[in-house]
């Protein structure tokens, strides 16, 4: 029974903590909207690009019109993820309204709209990839784009933000009657593709290592003592001459890479060597497969 009370606990005590990373990331993406991208009349695709685009024609406040946006793609949401998704959803794309309204009166941080662009996508990535984290989305095309992965969970987060995103730029071109803010508006979403791939999944650098050899105990002793990295044997055969060898398959951090293959050629110059890079990595060292995905 005590067992149950204090796993119940945790699990309150996660949740709260979850709550309050979305709050921290809802305040980031406003920033990123009311000081930075809306004064600059910069539509950064998605459902905040849609309502800064009718904000500019209409007048309205964004924030509202973000939270008008939301309300059919959270029903949507509610019926694919749930209710305990949608909860922390609707919380977010709430609270994440109420900022953008708040902030919008405070004016513009700079008029400078490359500034603003740079400034603004790299806060966008910011909050969105704490809110996924926390297991939410901030409404809008997160819903989509998390629909998108789970259809086609080989491309990444950001591939599906840059697609979506671009409609709604071209659209500002119109609505604004500008190349130009098209351009910057463009712009806030390539940064905010490229950050947010690595707010999720981080700066792996790894690199997978092949390795073909007369020497592969050698090499893979040095590399498991000298490098502590782990090494699989492959059992491979030449196509050409059919005899049975050994191939060493090892994945390192992309620092160790170079001292990898010091040791490679130390024991065998004649050795065949491939490296090429890895993206992503699941397994003791790197990240969680059971982790959620993003």
């Amino acid at each position: 029974m005590a067992q149950k009370v204090s796993d119940s606990k945790t699990a309150w005590q996660k949740r709260a903590a979850d709550y309050g990373k979305i709050t921290v990331a809802a305040f980031l993406y406003a920033i990123a909207v009311s000081p930075f991208l809306d004064p600059n009349t910069l539509a950064p695709g998605g459902a905040t690009g849609s309502a800064v685009i009718l904000s500019g024609i209409f007048g309205w406040e964004t924030g509202t019109l973000v939270l008008a946006i939301n309300v059919p793609i959270l029903l949507l949401g509610l019926w694919k993820f749930g209710l305990r998704f949608s909860i922390s959803t609707i919380y977010s794309t709430v609270v994440t309204s109420a900022f953008i309204n708040l902030l919008g009166h405070l004016g513009p941080v700079t008029t400078d709209r490359f500034l603003a662009a740079s400034a603004g996508g790299a806060l966008m990535a910011a909050g969105l990839g704490m809110t996924m984290k926390a297991g939410a989305t901030t409404g809008g095309m997160d819903i989509i784009v998390k629909l998108l992965r789970k259809k086609y969970p080989y491309r990444k987060t950001g591939y599906f933000f840059l697609l979506t995103d671009l409609a709604v730029v071209s659209l500002s071109a119109v609505a604004f009657r500008g190349m130009d803010v098209a351009l910057y508006a463009g712009l806030t979403v390539v940064i905010n593709s490229l950050l947010l791939d690595v707010v999720l999944y981080g700066r792996d650098g790894a690199k997978m290592i092949f390795v073909i050899s007369e020497c592969c105990e050698r090499i893979t002793d040095r590399l498991l003592t000298e490098l502590e990295v782990g090494a699989t044997w492959l059992h491979g055969a030449g196509a050409f001459t059919g005899t049975s060898r050994k191939v060493i398959l090892c994945v390192m951090r992309k620092n160790l890479s170079p001292r990898a293959e010091t040791i490679i050629r130390e024991e065998d110059p004649e050795a065949f060597l491939i490296i090429t890079n890895a993206t992503e990595i699941y397994g003791e060292g790197y990240k969680d497969l059971g982790g959620k995905l993003l």
